[in-house]
C-alpha cells in the first residue's frame, strides 16, 4: 500500500510539473502573449554561420552566412520546440554614405551615354554578434524563436551582394535547411564545430519591409521545405520594375539617379578584403554589362532579377502589404505577385493601405498568418476576406475587408479625349468621329504637381471629366493606349491621372490629388526587350498600365488625365524642346470603376 501511495504522489509531481511548463496560448485564433516567455533578460542569445552551396566571393570555398537566434530559455530548460520568425536583410550592419557623384547623372538625353558613378565604400557597423533586435519584442513573448541573418556580402556574412541574384535567394533557403536539420551551421565563420537547431519544429515563417520584405519572396521562390508563410512589405519583386519603367529608365522616387549598382554600393558591407574581386565580379562585369542604361530594355540581366519569373517552386501561404502612394517601391510590385499567387492555388491574402512605402498589416491579421500556417492551429484564416484596404481617411489599423482585389464588381470603363480649351479638354464617354491633333512640349523644369495646377500650360495636355455628381471607386490596373508622334528619335513619356480640382493645402492627403502614375518609352511601342528610334513626326500607338489602385474619388471633383514628357522627380531630364503631337482620336484610358459604365454615368450626369 505504501508503495503504491509513493507512486501516486510521484505521478501528482509529475503532473503538476507538467501543467507548470511553458507553452504557446491561442485565444480566436491568435497566438497569446505568455507572461512565462516574456522575459528578456533571460532569453538565450547566440550567433552561428550557415553553410550555404555557392562560393561567390571567390575564396574556394561555400559562404556562409551569419545568423543571430533569440529564444525563450524554456527551449533548453524544458526542452520545447517552437516555430521561427526569420528576418533577412543587407542592411543589418550599415550601408554607404550618399556622397556626391554616387548617383548617376539624370541631365542628359535619352540614350546619352554619361560619366560613371562615383562608388562609395561602406563602414561597417555592428561588430557584434547580434544582428538585430527588431521583431524579437513581438514575437517571442507569444511562442515564436526569432532567427535573423545578414544577406551574402554584408556585415559577417561572406560571399558577394548581387541585388537579386541567385544568391539572394539560395542564402535564406540554407538558413531553413539549418532550422530544419538538413544542412550544418557552425560556431565560427570558417570552424567545424557544428551548431544544430534542437529547438526549431521546422516550421518557419518570413516578413520583412523593402529589401527585406524581397528576401522573403526570394526563398519562396525556391520551394524550400519548412518555409510555411511569409509576409512581404512593400517588397521589389523586379529591379527591373524599381529602375525602370515599360523601357524608360525611371528611378525610384526620392533616389533620382539611383540604379542597381548605386543599391549594391549601399548595401556591400561585407569583409573588405573581398570587396576588390566582388565589385569586379558582380558590380563592373555582370551589373555594368546587363544593367543598359541606355535603352532601358528588358534582358536576361533583368529577367534573372525579376521573382515572378521564378514563382513555379514557390507554395509558401502569402500575406502581401504594400501602400497604394509608395512611389518607391511601387505598388505593381505586390499587385503582379500575389495575382500570379493566387492563379497558382497558393493560400493568398492582400493588404493595401493609402499611405507611402511600407506599413505592415494589422498584427491581428499577421498573428493569424503565423498563428495558422506555423502553429498549425486551425483558426479559418484560409476563408477569411482576400483583399484588406485601408480607405482614404481610415486608421491603417482597420482596413475595409473586400472580396477580392481588384474589387470583382470592378469593369473597364474606357474613356475618350476631346479637345478643348487652352486650358484642358474633356475625357468622357464620347468618341466623336473628328477630332485632329494636340502638341504640346517638353520642359522638365516644370514639375508634375505644378503642371497639374497651372491653368494652361504648353508643356502638358490635361484632359478632365465633368464634375462628380456622386463618389466614383477605381479598383485594379488603368491603362492608356496614346497614338504619338515625337519631334526627336527618343523621348520621355509621364501620364497622371489627377483628381481636380488640385488640393493645395500643405496638410491634403496625396491621395486627394494624384489617383495613378505611369511612365513609358515609345521605343519599346512594340516590345519591351527591344527599341528602336523613333522617326521624327512618325505616329507611334502604344499600350501600358498605370500603376495599380484602389481609390474612391469624391463628388465634386473631376477626374484629370495630364500627358507631359520628362518628370522631373522620376526620370531622365533632357534638354527643353522636344515635342510631341497627339493623335486624339486614338487615344483613350480605361479605367477600373465598380460598378462599371453605369456608375460612370451616374456619377458625371
Amino acid at each position: 500500500m505504501k508503495k503504491i501511495i509513493q507512486l501516486s504522489f510521484l505521478f501528482t509531481v509529475l503532473l503538476l510539473t507538467a501543467q507548470e511548463k511553458a507553452a504557446p496560448v491561442f485565444k480566436d485564433g491568435e497566438a497569446q502573449i505568455i507572461e512565462a516567455f516574456n522575459t528578456p533578460d533571460q532569453w538565450i542569445r547566440h550567433d552561428l554561420w550557415v553553410e550555404t552551396n555557392f562560393d561567390t566571393d571567390g575564396d574556394g570555398k561555400m559562404d556562409r552566412m551569419h545568423v543571430a537566434v533569440t529564444r525563450p530559455f524554456q527551449t533548453d530548460s524544458e526542452g520545447l520546440t517552437l516555430p521561427v520568425i526569420y528576418v533577412t536583410s543587407p542592411y543589418f550592419a550599415g550601408v554607404a554614405p550618399e556622397t556626391e557623384g554616387a548617383f548617376w547623372n539624370v541631365n542628359h538625353e535619352l540614350g546619352e551615354k554619361v560619366a560613371s558613378i562615383v562608388h562609395p565604400e561602406v563602414t561597417r557597423k555592428g561588430k557584434r554578434p547580434i544582428i538585430s533586435n527588431s521583431h524579437i519584442k513581438k514575437w517571442i513573448p507569444r511562442g515564436y524563436i526569432v532567427v535573423h541573418s545578414s544577406s551574402p556580402g554584408t556585415g559577417l556574412s561572406q560571399g558577394a551582394p548581387t541585388v537579386g541574384g541567385q544568391n539572394e535567394s539560395l542564402a535564406p533557403k540554407a538558413v531553413i535547411d539549418w532550422l530544419c536539420g538538413r544542412v550544418s551551421g557552425y560556431t565560427t565563420p570558417y570552424g567545424s564545430e557544428i551548431v544544430v537547431a534542437y529547438w526549431s519544429t521546422g516550421k518557419v515563417g518570413m516578413t520583412g519591409t523593402s529589401y527585406n520584405g524581397t528576401l522573403p519572396l526570394a526563398a519562396a521562390t525556391t520551394g524550400v521545405e519548412g518555409l510555411e508563410a511569409i509576409i512581404p512589405i512593400a517588397p521589389n519583386t523586379s529591379y527591373y520594375h524599381y529602375y525602370r519603367s515599360n523601357g524608360l529608365v525611371r528611378s525610384p522616387g526620392g533616389y533620382l539617379g539611383e540604379d542597381i549598382d548605386v543599391l549594391y554600393d549601399f548595401i556591400h558591407s561585407g569583409d573588405e578584403s573581398k570587396r576588390a574581386f566582388n565589385n569586379k565580379t558582380i558590380r563592373d562585369t555582370e551589373m555594368k554589362n546587363g544593367m543598359d542604361r541606355i535603352t532601358g530594355d528588358y534582358n536576361d540581366f533583368w529577367a534573372g532579377r525579376d521573382y515572378l519569373n521564378q514563382m513555379k517552386p514557390m507554395k509558401a501561404a502569402l500575406l502581401m502589404a504594400h501602400g497604394f502612394n509608395d512611389w518607391n517601391v511601387m505598388p505593381e510590385h505586390s499587385y503582379r505577385i500575389s495575382k500570379r499567387a493566387k492563379e497558382m492555388g497558393i493560400p493568398t491574402q492582400i493588404y493595401y493601405h493609402q499611405n507611402g512605402h511600407g506599413g505592415p498589416p494589422p498584427m491581428k491579421m499577421m498573428n493569424r498568418w503565423f498563428t495558422r500556417y506555423l502553429h498549425g492551429i486551425e483558426n479559418g484564416v484560409e476563408n477569411d476576406a482576400k483583399a484588406w484596404i485601408v480607405r482614404e481617411n481610415d486608421s491603417r489599423q482597420y482596413p475595409t475587408a473586400y472580396t477580392d482585389y481588384p474589387n470583382p464588381e470592378a469593369t473597364p470603363v474606357v474613356l475618350y479625349i476631346n479637345a478643348g480649351t487652352s486650358s484642358y479638354g474633356r475625357l468622357s464617354l464620347e468618341n466623336s468621329s473628328s477630332k485632329g491633333q494636340e502638341t504640346f512640349s517638353d520642359n522638365a523644369s516644370f514639375s508634375a504637381t505644378s503642371l497639374a495646377q497651372s491653368t494652361s500650360s504648353n508643356h502638358r495636355l490635361l484632359y478632365v471629366s465633368d464634375i462628380l455628381k456622386e463618389d466614383l471607386h477605381i479598383s485594379g490596373l488603368a491603362s492608356i493606349t496614346i497614338k504619338v508622334a515625337s519631334s526627336k528619335p527618343a523621348v520621355n513619356l509621364s501620364v497622371y491621372l489627377v483628381s481636380l480640382p488640385w488640393n493645395k493645402n500643405k496638410g491634403a492627403k496625396i491621395t486627394e490629388n494624384i489617383i495613378t502614375r505611369g511612365w513609358a518609352d515609345l521605343q519599346n511601342n512594340s516590345s519591351l526587350s527591344k527599341s528602336s528610334p523613333l522617326i521624327p513626326g512618325k505616329f507611334y500607338k502604344m499600350t501600358f498600365d498605370f500603376q495599380p489602385d484602389d481609390q474612391i474619388i469624391k463628388k465634386g471633383q473631376q477626374i484629370g488625365l495630364m500627358l507631359f514628357s520628362s518628370d522631373s522627380e522620376y526620370t531622365l531630364l533632357p534638354k527643353p524642346g522636344t515635342e510631341l503631337t497627339i493623335d486624339l482620336k486614338e487615344t483613350m484610358i480605361t479605367l477600373p470603376i465598380v460598378g462599371g459604365e453605369n456608375a460612370f454615368k451616374k456619377a458625371v450626369n
